[in-house]
């Protein structure tokens, strides 16, 4: 699928250079360590620049005019609104791209799937499986990116997605209590972060509980796992063997996520391990 609202530009020099709709961003990247393909003219046609405190006395978002208000973009069927964040976040990962559509592949299968998304962030994947026709509980610790992803739902013109705010591994225990299960579980956890009533999530130490959590959920009639980690110092193989220990019968995959650059470099952004119940009826 083409998606016009969207393009890497450049990679290199430990920066991105981003079209989001009208706008093109630079932002740092680590991981791209080689140098820039595309010379300085092209890298200094951005709207708004972000750089880390780390590299200049003053961090943050520069613009070359005024400070860019929220917009919007499309993808596939899907309105997200982004904003420039204070840490340098827009309100989509383009890298995810490759997860939406399988995502919505195996929902549209389906006969009004079970849906639920943790560390929902903005909710995109949220609607694009509302899209598929899935029923969606959307869970994310933090107030404003519920009523951010609200918003996008609206714009979308969908409907009757369940918004929690929560802390996640507290709200799966509690679905694990009432017995309750879903066709398809998405977790994009950050590598820390903190609850509502202030609860200490750390990566390391809690996925694999939480995943042996979602595993009950999912039980033997769940079709689709899917996880998404970017810690630095996590590989593919890590997400592969978590999956592994928690879904021995499932067909599952894991990989980086990756982007292409206009110049046709590869952007590695994080790893993806997903599964696939071929079992269930």
């Amino acid at each position: 699928m083409d998606w016009p609202d969207y393009s890497l530009i450049d990679c290199g020099g430990q920066e991105k250079l981003e079209r989001f709709g009208p706008y093109i961003l630079r932002r740092p990247e680590p991981q791209a360590i080689w140098a820039k393909q595309a010379g300085p003219a092209r890298w200094d046609q951005w709207d708004a620049f972000y750089t880390r405190s780390s590299q200049e006395k003053e961090g943050g978002w520069k613009y070359k005019g005024r400070a860019l208000e929220p917009w919007w973009i499309r993808y596939d069927q899907v309105q997200v609104q982004l904003q420039c964040t204070a840490f340098g976040h827009v309100g989509i990962f383009p890298e995810q791209r490759a997860n939406w559509q399988k995502l919505a592949e195996i929902l549209k299968k389906l006969d009004r799937p079970k849906v639920l998304n943790l560390f929902a962030y903005t909710g995109v994947a949220s609607l694009v499986a509302k899209q598929a026709g899935a029923d969606v509980v959307h869970v994310d610790a933090v107030p404003n990116m519920i009523s951010w992803a609200r918003r996008n739902m609206e714009k979308s013109g969908l409907a009757d997605i369940r918004w929690v705010v929560e802390d996640v591994s507290r709200f799966v225990q509690r679905e694990v209590r009432r017995g309750n299960n879903y066709d398809a579980v998405l977790l994009d956890p950050p590598a820390y972060g903190r609850g509502p009533a202030g609860e200490k999530w750390m990566l390391a130490d809690q996925l694999d509980d939480l995943l042996a959590a979602c595993a009950k959920l999912l039980g033997p009639g769940g079709r689709l796992i899917l996880l998404n980690m970017y810690s630095m110092g996590f590989s593919a193989e890590i997400a592969r063997q978590l999956l592994e220990l928690h879904f021995p019968s499932w067909k599952l995959a894991a990989n980086e996520l990756i982007i292409f650059s206009e110049s046709r470099l590869r952007l590695p952004l994080g790893i993806y391990g997903m599964g696939e119940n071929e079992l269930a009826s």
